[in-house]
C-alpha cells in the first residue's frame, strides 16, 4: 500500500498517477488526507496528557521521598481523570488508525511515468516483437484437439473427479508438463535464483501482505474452517518469507525461484478464447521473485523481462512483450511487462508471463525493510514474474509444432522429456 506521508506530500502528483490507472475513486486521498489529520491530532493530544501524567507521577514520587506526603496524595487524587483521558484518548486513536487503513487499502499504486494512460488491454504498448509465425496447413488443429488426437490431456476427465478448469495430463502430455517445469527451474538456478518449495496455502496476512487480499479475496479458494487461502501463484509465499524481516543492504539483491501449482477462481466464459488450456482453475507455474534496492529496481525489471524472453527463445516461440497501460495493469504494480505467444492455431497471441515491479507497495504492507551501509532503514523494493506459466506454453508447443508425424518437440526440451515426437 502507499504511504500516507507520501500521499500526503504529494497529493496532486498521487491523483495525477491514479488518473492513469482511470482510478474512479480520487475522493479517497481528500478521505486519508483528512483522517490522518484527526489521527495526528489525537496522537498529539496523547502525548500532551500522558506528558502530563508522567510529570504528575514524577512530582509525587518526589514529594513521597521529601516526607510530604499530604501534597502528594492531593496530586494522586487528580490522576484518575489523566488516566481516564489517556484511555478515551488511546481508543479514539486506534479507531482513527483503523479507518485510515481501511481507507488506504483501497488505493492501488501509483504507475510508473513510462505506464500509458489507458483503459483496457487494447490500449497496451507493444514494446517488441520476436520471430514470425509457424507456417501450418490448412488442417492444422487447435491444441484441445491435439490433446484429444495424442490422449495426452484429459479435460472431461478433469471435469468428471473435480469439474471444468482442472485437466488430468496423461502419458507423453505428463512428461512433457514435467520437463518444462524442470527445464524453467534450472535455467533459473543457473541464473542465480536460490530454488525453494514453499506452502501451497497461506493466511490471510500473507494474502494481505502481497496485496491478493482485500483486492481478490473473490478470485482465491478459501479454506473457511482454518480460513487458509490456496495460493494463485508462488509470489505469495514466496515474497511472504521475507514479511517482518530487515535485510542488510550487501544481502540485495535477494533472488528465489519456485515451483507450485496455482489456483484460480476466475469466473470463466464460453468460446475459443477460454477453451483447453486458456484458461483454468489449477495449472502449474514456475516464479522469480527478487527483492532489491530502489536505486536498482527497474533496471532488474529489464533483466527480469529479457530472461523470461530468453526462455522463449529457446522454445522457439513467436512471441510479443507488452509494456501494459494503466487500466490493464494488477492492483499492486507499478509498471508491468506482459509476454504473449502466437497460436498458430487459434491465430491470436496468448499471454504467458507477467514481470512487475511494485517497488514500495508490498513492502509497506509486509514491513520489508532494508538497512543501509549508513544504519538508515528503508523499504525495499520487491518483483515477481512467471517463467513460465505452463498451460499456454504448452498450447503454443503443441499447436506450433505439429506436423503430419505428430508433434515434435522443441529441441531445448529433448533432454528433459526424453522423446522428440509426440505421435
Amino acid at each position: 500500500m502507499l504511504q500516507v506521508n507520501y500521499i500526503r506530500e504529494n497529493k496532486e502528483k498521487v491523483l495525477e498517477r491514479l488518473a492513469v490507472r482511470n482510478f474512479k475513486q480520487p475522493e479517497l486521498i481528500e478521505q486519508i488526507v483528512s483522517k490522518d489529520d484527526q489521527r495526528r491530532q489525537t496522537q498529539a493530544a496523547l502525548d500532551n496528557i500522558s506528558a502530563e501524567a508522567n510529570a504528575a507521577a514524577k512530582q509525587i514520587g518526589e514529594l513521597m521521598r521529601t516526607g510530604r506526603k499530604d501534597e502528594a496524595e492531593n496530586i494522586k487524587a487528580n490522576t484518575a481523570a489523566y488516566k481516564e483521558q489517556v484511555k478515551e484518548l488511546g481508543e479514539r486513536l486506534n479507531n482513527f488508525e483503523e479507518q485510515l487503513h481501511q481507507l488506504i487499502v483501497q488505493v492501488p499504486n501509483l504507475p510508473h511515468e513510462q505506464v500509458s494512460p489507458g483503459s483496457s488491454a487494447e490500449d497496451n504498448d507493444i514494446v517488441y516483437t520476436h520471430g514470425e509465425p509457424a507456417a501450418l496447413d490448412t488442417a492444422a488443429l487447435p491444441h484441445w484437439e491435439l490433446a484429444a488426437k495424442y490422449d495426452i490431456i484429459d479435460f472431461e476427465l478433469g471435469n468428471k473427479i473435480t469439474g471444468a478448469g482442472f485437466p488430468v495430463y496423461k502419458g507423453k502430455g505428463a512428461r512433457l508438463q514435467r520437463a518444462l517445469i524442470n527445464f524453467f527451474l534450472d535455467r533459473a538456478v543457473e541464473n542465480g535464483y536460490n530454488e525453494v518449495q514453499v506452502p501451497h496455502l497461506v493466511n490471510e496476512a500473507s494474502g494481505f501482505g502481497t496485496g491478493q487480499l482485500p483486492d481478490k479475496e473473490g478470485q482465491m479458494y478459501h479454506a473457511g474452517v482454518d480460513n487458509l487461502f490456496l495460493i494463485p501463484t508462488a509470489e505469495v509465499p514466496v515474497t511472504n518469507l521475507y514479511r517482518d524481516v530487515i535485510l542488510k543492504e550487501e544481502a540485495l539483491p535477494v533472488k528465489h525461484t519456485a515451483y507450485t501449482p496455482c489456483f484460480r477462481r476466475e469466473a470463466g466464459s464460453y468460446g475459443a478464447h477460454v477453451r483447453g488450456l486458456n484458461r483454468l482453475h489449477q495449472f502449474d507455474k514456475v516464479e522469480l521473485v527478487q527483492i532489491n534496492h530502489p536505486e536498482q529496481s527497474y533496471q532488474t525489471l529489464e533483466e527480469m523481462s529479457n530472461y523470461v524472453q530468453s526462455l522463449l527463445k529457446e522454445l522457439g516461440l513467436h512471441y510479443r512483450v507488452l509494456r501494459l497501460c494503466g487500466g490493464d495493469m494488477g492492483f499492486t504494480s507499478a509498471m508491468t511487462y506482459d509476454m504473449e505467444v502466437w497460436s498458430a492455431a487459434q491465430q491470436r497471441w496468448l499471454e504467458v508471463s507477467s514481470v512487475s515491479n511494485f517497488e514500495t507497495y508490498q513492502s509497506n504492507r509486509l514491513k520489508l525493510r532494508f538497512k543501509g551501509k549508513e544504519g538508515k532503514t528503508q523499504l525495499a523494493h520487491t518483483l515477481n514474474g512467471s517463467a513460465l506459466a505452463l498451460p499456454r506454453i504448452v498450447a503454443a508447443i503443441l499447436e506450433n509444432y505439429q506436423t503430419s508425424e505428430g508433434i515434435r518437440i522443441p529441441e531445448a526440451l529433448v533432454p528433459y522429456t526424453g522423446f522428440n515426437l509426440i505421435n
